[in-house]
């Protein structure tokens, strides 16, 4: 990472006074059919500020942001910029006026360049040659952000895709940034450099609009807090002024939660056991390279494995060989004593496998379909979906009123789409579908992304309550605090390999941090070469199927 140096006087436009008002929303009003996200909300964001924006799912943080960058036009309501009132009809509008947005899903082509990205749509301003890649390289100097123009944004990181997106804001000449959740996949130390850029950022008179459901980031980070609740603003605050605590009880009427499980529920059952897993793939130079590299776990009846590693490590290709989105190179995956290695998605559902998906928009919801119908999504063959071959939409429509009640999903009605959803109700709304199947092995990938605290603190419940039923856990999650806090075992994957074995009764964030970065830290053990590892003994280490030896209760631990 780069260190944050002062842009040159050329590199950003002259603009108000820092101190003075960037920002005005005054009784921004926004109703829907059936609800009002917005009721009369009243935001002044000072210029060369972080003001963050808290509060709980579906309480309008995101149709705010929406009107702010022209996405929607409120009902009423006035928006003022650095003192001047101004109607947006369209992003394009609010790019005009100097807004630029980092959604919580980026928005990149893939298989384009960071110099492609970062032109398309805007190929007038520099062209899309020299004089571009001259203007990315400026700025990137300029705000520590450590861009290289002409590398394929599929070759990055998920820290470093971010930053291509704030470029992409720069580069349209943005002065005020709205970030939503940008810390929501990134590690500490990817969180420490995101936070080094925004101070460089404001530290040249540009203003950051942060959400986020972290409070202590928002208190590290934030010059101003503003608080929503149900729609409107219920508080401002200042950092100094307030406290985590204080800040979820502001939101959620509600104690921060904890994921702390104190208990033990392990057994000695083994539920999955997978044995020399590996995946090869060639890279964008076509040089091939192991994604999966003989990987060997093992997880018992009542026990959380939890898998730490900076995304793109072999996570995501684990996930998805395991659920059968994906064929292996080779190796085994057996279920609660049945192999199925080369069982159909659908098979591996019916025995057992719930699934959160690490993207719930791309995977795990169909977002122009009712609610209704996005409960039935993957288990069209189980009950209560279905009686015998054929789909019965009454029983359906029932149990989704039930999640949406349990699982406190803030909806007008289930016939609404999924997309009008925000995305901690998207969430709260798989979760609640995956856990009503009662499952014996809950695969899940980023479990609380998106969410707020109190939601937070529900589905941790529901996972603690399931995990002492017998439930089977894979637990996949940028939140070092709840991987660390719910897992009973914790591995460390590193370049498609699990390197190394974590104590989670003893290990810190940060250290943690530091080993899925690859730097070695305390309390961490070396698994054997080529990262099969199975439990307490290891598996084969010559890249064929290992053998399994740790049916005790080797992986558990007394919290």
């Amino acid at each position: 990472m780069c260190a944050i140096t002062a842009p040159s006087s050329s590199s950003t436009a002259a603009g108000p006074p820092p101190g003075t008002a960037a920002v005005e929303l005054h009784g921004i009003t926004k109703r829907f059919p059936g609800v009002v996200a917005n009721h009369d909300i009243d935001i002044t964001v000072r210029r060369g500020t972080v003001h963050a924006l808290v509060g709980e799912n579906g309480a309008g943080k995101s149709t705010l942001m929406k009107i702010l960058y022209g996405m929607q036009k409120p009902d009423e309501g006035t928006i003022t910029l650095d003192g001047e009132p101004v109607t947006f009809h369209s992003p394009a509008d609010a790019i005009g006026r100097g807004i630029g947005m980092v959604h919580q899903h980026f928005m990149l082509a893939d298989n384009l360049t960071v110099l492609e990205n970062t032109v398309l749509g805007s190929e007038k301003l520099h062209g899309i040659g020299d004089g571009a890649r001259t203007k990315i390289m400026e700025l990137s100097a300029a705000y520590g952000l450590g861009i290289r123009p002409d590398v394929l944004v599929e070759d990055l990181g998920v820290a470093d895709r971010q930053r291509v997106e704030i470029l992409k804001v720069l580069y349209r000449g943005a002065r005020t940034l709205i970030l939503d959740e940008p810390t929501a996949v990134l590690v500490p130390q990817e969180v420490d450099a995101l936070f080094d850029n925004l101070r460089g950022l404001k530290a040249e008179g540009l203003t950051v609009l942060f959400i986020s459901h972290k409070l202590g980031e928002v208190l590290a980070v934030a010059d101003d807090i503003t608080v929503i609740r149900r729609g409107t603003t219920v508080a401002s605050v200042k950092p100094a002024d307030v406290t985590s605590k204080q800040l979820a009880e502001l939101m959620v009427g509600s104690e921060l939660p904890t994921p702390e499980t104190r208990e033990s529920t392990v057994t000695d059952v083994p539920m999955l056991r997978v044995s020399g897993l590996h995946l090869s793939a060639v890279d964008a130079d076509g040089v091939p390279r192991e994604v999966l590299d003989r990987i060997s776990f093992t997880i018992h009846k009542g026990e959380v494995l939890g898998i730490a590693g900076v995304e793109g490590n072999g996570q995501s290709e684990l996930v998805e060989a395991v659920m059968g989105l994906r064929d292996p190179d080779g190796g085994s995956i057996v279920l609660d004593g049945a192999d199925i290695s080369h069982a159909a998605t659908r098979t591996r559902r019916e025995g057992g496998i719930g699934y959160i998906p690490e993207d719930r928009q791309r995977h795990g919801l169909l977002l122009e379909a009712p609610l209704w119908e996005n409960r039935i999504l993957g288990h069209t063959t189980e009950r209560p979906n279905s009686r015998g071959a054929l789909l019965d939409t009454s029983a359906a429509r029932k149990d989704t009123r039930r999640i949406v009640e349990e699982y406190d999903v803030r909806t007008p009605g289930i016939d609404v789409t999924a997309a009008s959803l925000s995305g901690g109700n998207q969430q709260k709304l798989i979760v609640g579908r995956e856990m009503s199947h009662r499952p014996k092995l809950l695969i899940a990938a980023h479990p609380t992304r998106g969410v707020d605290v109190g939601a937070q603190a529900e589905i941790w419940e529901q996972i603690r309550e399931a995990r002492r039923e017998g439930l089977a856990v894979l637990l996949i999650s940028a939140d070092l605090d709840e991987l660390i806090g719910l897992s009973d075992t914790l591995r460390v994957m590193y370049r498609g390999r699990l390197v190394a074995d974590a104590d989670p009764a003893a290990i810190t964030p940060e250290e943690l941090g530091s080993a899925m970065t690859g730097a070695s830290s305390g309390h961490l053990e070396d698994g054997p070469a080529g990262g099969a590892t199975d439990g307490a003994t290891g598996g084969a280490a010559d890249g064929g199927a290992a053998t399994d030896t740790d049916d005790g209760q080797g992986g558990g631990r007394t919290r």
